[in-house]
């Protein structure tokens, strides 16, 4: 017996820009994902992602901001370059740069966004988000819902 396909989740997926810039996955337009990390809770996270899943690309030091919004274009897999093979890695595929940047601040100081655990700490670079939380992000990004068109 098959299993029902899940709804595709939401992450946000965080990077520091001196090791790897967000542009590098527009200007390649797809691109494998080596930034997880190698800590435990990374990891976990990262195996609960699926093809299909959308992703917000976050910057680190120095702009800490929302940049970007990618797609999941292969579920996770070990690493190919590395020989640990605990190591994983993702394909992401490049949807759009944000039409305005989301500042760290910016989401501290929204209510609706408190309970997002990258908040608590930003030294994850794999974090899920509701539904909600991810629609609140796109919204203060200037992405907005249109009737009968779901948000990207």
């Amino acid at each position: 017996m098959t299993q029902p396909p899940t709804k595709p989740r939401r992450w946000l997926l965080a990077v520091d820009p001196r090791v790897y810039h967000w542009d590098t996955l527009f200007v390649k337009g797809k691109e494998m994902w080596r930034h997880a990390g190698h800590r435990p809770d990374s990891l976990r996270q990262l195996k609960q992602v699926q093809k299909g899943d959308r992703a917000l690309a976050y910057h680190g030091k120095p702009e800490h901001a929302i940049y970007a919004l990618a797609e999941v274009s292969r579920d996770p897999y070990p690493d190919p370059h590395e020989s640990d093979s605990k190591k994983m890695v993702m394909d992401l595929r490049a949807i759009e740069r944000l039409p305005r940047q989301v500042t760290l601040t910016e989401l501290r100081e929204n209510k609706l966004l408190r309970k997002i655990k990258f908040l608590k700490n930003t030294r994850m670079t794999i974090c899920p988000l509701t539904e909600e939380e991810y629609s609140e992000i796109l919204r203060m990004a200037g992405i907005v819902a249109s009737p009968g068109i779901p948000l990207p």
